[in-house]
């Protein structure tokens, strides 16, 4: 009897169908309708799709209620699925931020005193060392009145020694020993200020590096705040990275952070934090991170872009789903797993609620329970309740 109801009411559908079908080709064939004629057609259109509606629930009921050897005689399609175990496991999320490269060591030179430049004593690309001349302003005034110092500082030496040993055999008057005595201080003071202004007319550099940009020619006159040359050092580089202030509880001083090169491709490296601002800027919401690189092979180069990976999560408790597995409606995301029921396998949606999401793998922190079997291949054909096949 049960089989038999079954079969007019599949007949039943059949003919609604057909109702549906030949009403839409009618409605494609007159042009000339007017709006009750449409108004009457939408209405019987909805009251065939309400009666195939109520058939689907009907024979929804019936397949649910049959009995467990009924269910182990299901003839019906079954979809094929392909499933993984639900179990927590290690998950990290990362964060990307770009930056540039800058050399720790890094100087434009100019002079500290005016003159005329009488010599360049290096070239472009070369390396030099600290303390090495650069360059040399004219320095032939100051020569002169160095020789002629010197020269007024040794008969003042010698005139200072006589009261000196006049004043210790109490000879003499008090006051010639301390005008020798301050003649020849003042002198010795003066040369001292003129060979400092002498060493400032001799420019040289303050590390070893390479002389990257030389500014000025020879015979060109040069003073304090003109650049001369810019020198730079390769041995040592900093990375520094504007991150959002949200990023600020994930950024710690010491913490390994994932260095790559776009200039490089293959060249990746770990580094750690050296140091993180203190300051939120207004402008941007943004706050400083430096990372220190020592640069062994040279390759690196100052304003280079640098992508840094910042881990700002990592736990050993955490479902981990594949991204494209969980969908989305109305009430949330979701997923499907698979339940048994009248021993069948019976895809069940389930709604989940997710967190974090790297790459291609998500955080599913509520929802699934351990060792449930997730469907992955054919979840895009099943629906809630759709009778599945497991395949290896």
């Amino acid at each position: 009897m049960k089989k038999f109801k079954i079969t007019l009411e599949n007949d039943n559908m059949k003919n609604l169908l057909f109702i549906l079908i030949i009403g839409f080709s009618l409605a494609g064939c007159n042009p000339e309708r007017d709006s009750e004629t449409i108004k009457k057609e939408i209405t019987e259109v909805q009251s065939a799709i309400d009666k195939l509606n109520a058939q689907h629930h009907i024979l929804k009921t019936e397949l649910e209620s049959l009995s467990d050897t009924d269910a182990k005689n299901y003839t019906g399609k079954k979809i094929a699925v392909r499933t993984l175990i639900a179990s927590k496991q290690k998950f990290e999320h990362y964060f990307e931020a770009t930056g540039e490269l800058e050399s720790v060591n890094e100087a434009f030179i100019s002079p500290e005193v005016n003159g005329q430049v009488v010599k360049i004593s290096v070239i472009e690309g070369q390396k030099v060392k600290k303390g090495q001349m650069l360059a040399k302003l004219n320095t032939s005034l100051i020569e002169k009145n160095i020789q002629e110092i010197e020269t007024q500082l040794d008969f003042a030496k010698i005139m200072f020694d006589k009261q000196s040993d006049l004043w210790n055999r109490n000879i003499g008057s008090e006051r010639q020993y301390l005008e020798a005595k301050n003649n020849y201080e003042s002198l010795d003071n003066k040369l001292q200020t003129l060979r400092t202004q002498y060493d400032m007319s001799v420019i040289t550099a303050p590390f070893s590096g390479v002389v990257e940009d030389i500014m000025i020619k020879k015979g060109e006159l040069a003073g304090p705040g003109m650049m001369l040359m810019q020198v730079v050092s390769l041995d040592n580089m900093v990375i520094k990275a504007k991150l959002s202030e949200a990023h600020l509880s994930s950024v710690k001083v010491g913490e390994t952070v994932s260095v790559s090169f776009p200039s490089y491709p293959k060249m990746k490296m770990n580094a750690k934090i050296s140091r993180a601002g203190n300051v939120i800027n207004k402008q941007n919401r943004t706050f400083i991170v430096e990372i220190k690189l020592k640069n062994y092979d040279k390759r690196l180069k100052p304003n280079m872009l640098v992508n840094v990976l910042f881990n700002d999560y990592s736990g050993s408790d955490n479902f981990v789903i594949p991204s494209i597995l969980i969908k989305k409606d109305i009430q949330g995301r979701y997923l499907y797993v698979i339940n048994k029921k009248d021993n069948l396998d019976v895809a069940t949606k389930r709604y989940v609620e997710t967190a974090r999401t790297y790459k291609d793998m998500t955080q599913v922190i509520s929802g699934l329970k351990t060792d449930e079997l997730v469907i992955t291949d054919g979840y895009n054909n099943v629906s809630d309740g759709s009778i599945v096949n497991l395949i290896k």
